[in-house]
């Protein structure tokens, strides 16, 4: 059996070829120049717990894995021989060499499962426990208590109805500073997620030579407009537990000039955003001009329709981290709701043009999904409007929330998955020439 120095030592070497090949490492748009291990904890008898450094040009960040200390296997945070002890030792509050592990108080865990990850796309990863408990790692570290925690804490503690209610952590610090490695909540086995339900209905929508969207047997407005109403009641519930307050002028300056910002970083990296600078630079000046005093509060930071989860008892909004390209500081900052709503907004019309991706152009599917877009983005703001004000109210901030939204896409899926970079580029074409 090898040291686990040694070890590490051996999969150091390995890893710039390894990370490439895993979903959840966010740097696949720039080469990899050293890898440095930063933390080694022995966790248990035969897990080797790893926080990294990659360092790649212009950027250095942190990661979390782990190896089998007996037979040097990567990743066995994935095998349920070994992850195992992860719920055992919250369970017990125990504490390793600095990492440690904790329950919420009054929370009692059943303890002897083993957890299968969840095998769908995501950058983090997910362990369910049984049909009880779902422990997500967060794979890419920040230095702070993580902000998912520290959100689903604050719904929690107003008894907000619209969250998976948090059980546990894993945290541990890195340069004298505190880093959530993990956090435990319940389960629902019968949720589903509002992607795949989004999807069906397309397909359903699709499938049909001469039914409109309301004809179809999978219409989503329903759901739609129930989903609307749920993020509403999140963002009250959000601005009771940790409070609201009013932007100033220099606040909205501040949001306008980070969306111009976003936009001189992505058009040096994806040229095809090129022939849009003008209109989405106006579209942005345009909201500084016709916005007065709003509310800003803490938001969801990242929504759309993988972050909702339908059971049978309603929508759930998960994964409170903020968008993963964002540094800590802008994560925690205060927001207008309406950035939530343009993101699911968005959310709406990549569910309607998934199918559209690497296809011939089709007028007839086109115009279909965007029947479907259009119902769905209306009976969304339809719900949010049982709760709050009307996002439709507020246009002109609202479409540069949601072309800042998609200016985002057009960064991610340029450096994740360029054969959907047709996706927000054909939204942006459509939302700076007058569409909707």
């Amino acid at each position: 059996m090898l040291e686990p120095q040694e070890l590490v030592d051996k999969l150091v070497a390995t890893l710039p070829n390894l990370l490439v090949t895993e979903r959840w490492f966010g740097g696949k748009d720039k080469p990899i120049t050293a890898v440095r291990p930063l933390r080694i904890t022995m966790v248990g008898d035969d897990l080797v717990h790893l926080i990294f450094e990659v360092a790649q040009p212009g950027r250095t960040e942190s990661y979390q894995g782990a190896l089998s200390l007996s037979d040097g296997s990567w990743d066995v945070l994935l095998d349920p021989d070994h992850n195992h002890v992860l719920l055992t030792k919250i369970a017990a509050g125990a504490r390793d060499d600095g990492i440690v592990f904790a329950h919420e108080p009054g929370v009692e865990l059943r303890t002897g499962l083993r957890g299968r990850a969840i095998g769908v796309e995501q950058s983090n990863t997910s362990l369910i426990y049984g049909q009880q408990y779902i422990l997500k790692i967060f794979r890419k570290l920040a230095h702070g208590e993580n902000r998912d925690l520290v959100m689903h804490r604050a719904l929690r503690s107003v008894g907000c109805e619209h969250i998976a209610q948090p059980l546990g952590s894993i945290s541990t610090e890195v340069d004298g500073e505190p880093v959530t490695l993990a956090m435990l909540q319940e389960f629902l086995p019968d949720a589903v997620e509002g992607w795949d339900m989004a999807k069906t209905s397309v397909r359903d929508l699709m499938a049909e030579a001469d039914l409109h969207a309301d004809e179809v047997g999978g219409d989503f407005a329903g759901e739609a407009q129930r989903l609307g109403h749920a993020v509403a009641k999140v963002h009250a519930d959000l601005a009771l537990a940790l409070g609201t307050r009013m932007a100033d002028e220099d606040a909205i300056s501040q949001a306008i000039e980070g969306m111009q910002k976003r936009l001189d970083t992505v058009l040096e990296s994806v040229p095809e955003l090129g022939r849009y600078e003008d209109a989405l630079r106006v579209t942005f000046e345009e909201a500084r001009k016709h916005v007065g005093p709003i509310p800003i509060q803490h938001v969801h930071g990242d929504l759309h329709l993988g972050q909702v989860l339908r059971t049978v008892h309603g929508w759930l909004l998960i994964d409170f981290e903020g968008e993963p390209a964002a540094g800590v500081a802008e994560r925690h900052a205060l927001r207008s709701p309406l950035r939530d709503v343009a993101g699911m907004l968005r959310s709406f019309d990549y569910a309607a043009r998934q199918l559209l991706v690497g296809r011939p152009d089709d007028d007839q599917l086109a115009y279909r999904a965007m029947e479907w877009t259009k119902r769905n983005r209306a009976a969304f703001c339809d719900g949010y409007a049982e709760v709050a004000a009307d996002p439709r109210d507020n246009a002109h901030l609202l479409r540069a929330f949601e072309l800042d939204k998609a200016v985002y896409e057009v960064a991610y899926e340029h450096a994740n998955r360029p054969e959907w970079l047709t996706v927000p580029l054909s939204s942006i074409a459509r939302m700076t020439s007058g569409g909707e």
